[in-house]
């Protein structure tokens, strides 16, 4: 019998340096885990969250487990187990959200990795509403909004850019002007052949939208259905921004998964235990429209929602694929069980 089990190691740097930082592998591998989604190769129990500070607390104040077990040529079981504090950047000068990832060979059910997993969330929330676009925005979009200026936000223009050639215009809030300002310097440097305006309200962001993304820690809704564009497609990524009657309005409502939407008390399940949405109300989950069995856009003035609570099959794909990239290339630091 083996006396020692070997696991790689994966830091924040080693992803960036396997190209963890860029769009595509991201993209690629949450198409892949939303197609699996769809046909139920997959296993995803409900998330549990754990909280200490009780009703009290922020909506962002949390420390998530996210077990999944992904089939298909992926093939790869694992957990995320994320922890936020929304106060972490101004009151402990650190991001607001930390990840680890453990990759489980499904065969043996050993430990294969360990990898930070921070970025890895980032970026495949990112993808999400690249995929998301794809299918459920106006084809050729050139203007792009984002409510929210911090990390998360900026994963997701870059994304977005990379992505995209069309767009030519971003309209950046943030509740802190200086966030905003901030980021809009890094966009324009990046990205010299977009111009980028910092608002002065959500409201001028969101009515200017093509696309919107909402990038907050928000704990009450703020956009109402009236500020949005005929043929806006909104990522709401941050779940909580949007008020009750966009949901309604909406011409297509779609989610990666009904069962991780409808809990928790989000937007959604407050709907649902009003009797004011259902399950038939949805239009998709985001796989269904990805593998053909449900339309995305249909006409251009729809007004489409995206409202993806974030899925462990997106994290352990995206995982894998890193994984096997960094095993191939001899990256990473081996360690012993």
């Amino acid at each position: 019998m083996n006396q020692g089990h070997e696991i790689l190691y994966l830091s924040k740097q080693d992803i960036i340096g396997l190209g963890g930082e860029q769009s595509a592998i991201y993209v690629e591998s949450v198409s892949r885990a939303l197609e699996l989604h769809s046909k139920g190769d997959y296993v995803q129990p409900l998330k549990p969250y754990l909280r200490t500070a009780g009703s009290d607390g922020h909506i962002a104040d949390r420390i998530i487990a996210m077990p999944a077990h992904v089939g298909g040529d992926v093939a790869m079981s694992g957990l995320k187990w994320v922890g936020s504090k929304h106060d972490n950047p101004a009151r402990r000068n650190k991001e607001r959200a930390s990840a680890l990832i453990i990759l489980n060979d499904p065969e043996s059910n050993y430990p294969v990795a360990i990898m930070e997993g921070s970025l890895i969330s980032g970026m495949r929330t990112a993808a999400v509403t690249v995929i998301g676009a794809r299918h459920l925005a106006r084809e050729g979009f050139g203007t792009v909004s984002v409510i929210g200026c911090g990390v998360i936000a900026k994963m997701q223009i870059v994304s977005l850019l990379e992505q995209f050639s069309a767009v030519h215009m971003l309209h950046l809030f943030d509740l802190n002007a200086a966030a905003a300002s901030h980021l809009a310097q890094e966009i324009r440097q990046q990205f010299p052949h977009v111009e980028v305006l910092a608002e002065e309200t959500a409201e001028q962001a969101v009515r200017k939208a093509e696309v919107l993304v909402t990038a907050t820690v928000a704990s009450e809704p703020y956009i109402p259905f009236e500020w949005l564009a005929k043929g806006t497609f909104v990522s709401n990524i941050s779940i909580m921004d949007l008020h009750k009657d966009v949901f309604i309005r909406a011409d297509k409502v779609v989610v990666d998964d009904w069962e991780q939407s409808n809990r928790e008390k989000k937007i959604i399940n407050q709907l649902v235990l009003e009797g004011k949405f259902s399950r038939e109300q949805l239009h998709a989950e985001l796989g269904q429209i990805l593998s053909g069995s449900r339309p995305g856009r249909e006409t251009e003035d729809e007004i489409i929602v995206l409202n993806p609570m974030g899925m462990a099959v997106e994290d352990i794909a995206s995982a894998a694929s890193l994984y096997a990239k960094a095993a191939s290339a001899g990256k990473g630091t081996r360690l012993w069980l």
